[in-house]
């Protein structure tokens, strides 16, 4: 599924549009250079999912979670960043786990190190259309409930 032409405020209904078609368990991996709308679209989503709290950018941290539900039922909103680390070994993969719970939606930006340890996650890949316009790709679980 390909969007083209979305400035910032399209992005952020489209990460609402998403969030609505998330279950618990659900993986989401957000590629894209830098400045592309990546974090812009996860707060957006974490807002459609309920979350209160301010949505920031994990980066120095690597991880955050917030409390929000789908359907009524409470579920952690995690947003992982991993643009820091290299290489996810065996220690930091059992840290990973933590937030790849089956009571969770998780959120990863530059996924590329922890790719080998997601079970199918589905990919939104955004891009530079022109300075204010992105065109954004989704493929994997949740494209395929948008499409029915």
């Amino acid at each position: 599924m390909i969007r083209e032409g979305l400035d910032e405020r399209a992005v952020r209904e489209l990460a609402a549009e998403v969030a609505r078609r998330l279950l618990p368990g659900d993986v989401v991996v957000l590629a894209g250079e830098v400045g592309s709308g990546k974090s812009t679209f996860v707060r957006a989503a974490a807002r459609a999912l309920g979350v209160k709290e301010r949505v920031t950018s994990p980066t120095y941290q690597l991880a955050r979670s917030y409390e929000g539900s789908i359907g009524g039922r409470r579920v952690a909103v995690n947003h992982l960043d991993l643009y820091r680390v290299e290489e996810i070994g065996d220690w930091d993969a059992l840290s990973l786990d933590d937030y790849l719970s089956p009571d969770a939606v998780t959120f990863i930006e530059w996924a590329d190190p922890a790719q080998g340890l997601l079970e199918d996650p589905t990919l939104i890949r955004l891009e530079h259309e022109s300075p204010r316009t992105r065109r954004v790709s989704i493929e994997g679980p949740v494209a395929e409930r948008m499409e029915c």
